[in-house]
């Protein structure tokens, strides 16, 4: 039997700061990519899942948790690069914490081979996974890894 959730999952996509400046910034550390690609690709993998997506991007931390708050109740999971916000907001992760939505934290680059500070993050200990160092595909790997839970 196959099972239609377009009707029951949704899945918010946060993309952090300075993720607005994909193609443009550090291609050694993070493609040459735009964030708009990066969008059509999430794009066509929600299709494909037969899920819905809404893909918003902040650089504001402020912003973010209040877009994790509005989360409940319209979304089942949520999907999140937060960015340099990743080792330093409390703010964010308490904020995925207060909602108790299933969270897949994702980068572009792998943060364990950058600098020392960005090796911790505040946002792993509270998500059900993370996916880092796949350029893209950490977005489209994270995007079908947060699926697959949300549909056990």
């Amino acid at each position: 039997m196959v099972i239609d959730n377009s009707k029951r999952i949704s899945i918010l996509i946060l993309h952090g700061p300075n993720l607005n400046l994909l193609g443009k910034r550090e291609s050694k550390i993070y493609g040459s990519i735009s964030l708009k690609e990066v969008n059509i690709l999430l794009n066509k993998k929600a299709l494909a899942l037969r899920i819905r997506i809404s893909i918003v991007q902040s650089n504001h931390e402020g912003t973010i948790v209040e877009l994790i708050h509005q989360s409940l109740g319209q979304h089942q999971g949520i999907l999140i690069n937060a960015g340099a916000y990743t080792h330093t907001s409390l703010a964010i992760a308490d904020a995925c914490l207060a909602v108790e939505i299933p969270v897949v934290e994702v980068h572009l680059s792998n943060i364990y081979k950058r600098e020392h500070i960005r090796h911790y993050s505040h946002i792993a200990p509270i998500s059900i996974g993370q996916i880092t160092g796949f350029g893209v595909n950490s977005y489209l790997l994270g995007l079908e890894a947060l699926y697959d839970y949300l549909c056990q």
